[in-house]
């Protein structure tokens, strides 16, 4: 039994693996090129236009739901409207580069289009409801401290003109192979597994006759469980890929890869604090609305083109290796992809059990609450090294410590942590 499932996760690694390192070359590509400076300037007028920018930026842009936080936070500390803030919120966690290309190839080319422009599409409409129905008065601009404190959210790639392109290149390769990769690959690992259980232990017929595998019912289910969940629009694939080989509909499997990514109750608590709880309200309510509408045009587009959902997924035939690229192929960049994937562990698990640097326990150190991954990371330590007469800033994520050392006025380091959007302790 554990041999059999084993093979099942064994199999989803052996697809999935060649469309991630693809989509982490495009990761590091679009890293040098688009940096968030650009995308908060391009979307930072109130008006339909920003809307719309900020849906078309977000859509390929590689930022999970926690991920997104310091951006969003950014955008709407420097004036964007609520509507661009809350498109940008909505069509960023649900896709990025690599998760379009994994749909695309885990999934086939149904579910690999209408992923990113429903995503796309569900950004314009919440952030249109949100300019509607959330019309507030302008708050009065916080006072600044007296130290020059900067909390604008870090580029991905220092984007300075004098830099070389091959430095830029080499900064982006380590994102993507390296901090990006680390991001994800808990949750990418955790989908895995509860995609084997669910393919090698949940029988095909379980569920028939209780309505949950199609419809309101099972979309409602979805939600439930999506919400609160914390899992990556990259790491949703292989759950929706073993909920379809299960009988699912394309609509209900949709639903989840909708709302898993661009939810969760870290993220959730964390902008309600930065954005106000009105206005997450109505962007949950928004995107629970849009996620089952569209859940319902995907079960019609396949209704109406006659297509078998079954036989779009790559893994559909599990012992044939069904997929676009050559199943030699597949080995070689599986293998490479799984010595990328021990290499994130060890960085984020073992090397800890390694360091003998004592150097760090003279340091003050304040605790921050809410980083969930190197995005925040990258955020508090570009917010700290900003501030006049710190130095020797270093971020711990696994411990949520902050080390710094200087004579600087606590509240001073608070602030300039707490306007990223965190808390703390």
């Amino acid at each position: 039994m554990i041999t059999d499932f084993l093979y099942e996760i064994y199999i989803l690694f052996i697809e999935m693996a060649p469309y991630l390192m693809i989509g982490l070359a495009f990761v590091a590509i679009l890293n040098i090129y688009m940096t968030k400076e650009f995308v908060k300037k391009q979307i930072g007028k109130d008006s339909i236009w920003s809307i719309f920018k900020a849906a078309l930026f977000g859509v390929p842009l590689p930022l999970c739901s926690c991920g997104v936080i310091p951006t969003t936070v950014y955008m709407a500390d420097s004036k964007a409207s609520k509507g661009a803030v809350t498109s940008f919120l909505i069509s960023t966690p649900q896709t990025g580069i690599d998760s379009i290309i994994a749909t695309y190839g885990m999934m086939g080319p149904v579910f690999g289009i209408f992923r990113p422009i429903s995503a796309l599409i569900m950004g314009i409409l919440g952030g249109l409801f949100i300019n509607v129905t959330n019309k507030e008065k302008a708050k009065p601009e916080k006072k600044k401290l007296s130290l020059d404190v900067i909390t604008a959210p870090p580029k991905m790639v220092d984007g300075k003109a004098n830099i070389p392109f091959s430095k830029k290149a080499k900064t982006s390769l380590k994102y993507a192979f390296a901090d990006f990769l680390d991001d994800i690959v808990v949750e990418f690992l955790i989908g895995l597994v509860i995609a084997g259980a669910i393919t090698y232990f949940l029988p095909t017929e379980f569920l028939e006759g209780t309505g949950l595998k199609s419809g309101i019912l099972g979309m409602i289910v979805m939600i439930l469980i999506g919400v609160p969940m914390y899992v990556c629009a990259t790491a949703s694939i292989p759950i929706a890929v073993s909920l379809i080989l299960k009988g699912f509909s394309p609509g209900v499997a949709f639903v989840f890869l909708a709302v898993g990514p661009a939810t969760n109750a870290a993220s959730i608590g964390i902008l309600s604090k930065s954005l106000g709880k009105k206005l997450i309200s109505y962007y949950l309510f928004a995107m629970i609305i849009m996620s089952i509408g569209f859940g319902y045009l995907l079960d019609f587009v396949f209704n109406y083109l006659e297509i078998y959902p079954q036989k779009q997924l790559a893994t559909h035939a599990h012992h044939e290796h069904s997929g676009l690229i050559p199943y030699e192929i597949q080995i070689v960049l599986a293998a490479i992809f799984t010595i990328l994937v021990v290499s994130s562990l060890y960085r984020k698990y073992g090397s800890k059990y390694f360091k003998r640097d004592k150097a760090i326990d003279n340091r003050n150190y304040v605790i921050v609450e809410g980083m969930t991954c190197n995005h925040c990371v990258a955020t508090v330590t570009d917010s700290l090294t900003k501030v006049n007469g710190i130095d020797n800033v270093e971020v711990d994520l696994s411990s949520g410590k902050a080390f710094y050392s200087g004579n600087i006025d606590k509240s001073v380091i608070n602030e300039a942590i707490e306007s990223c959007g965190y808390n703390v302790k």
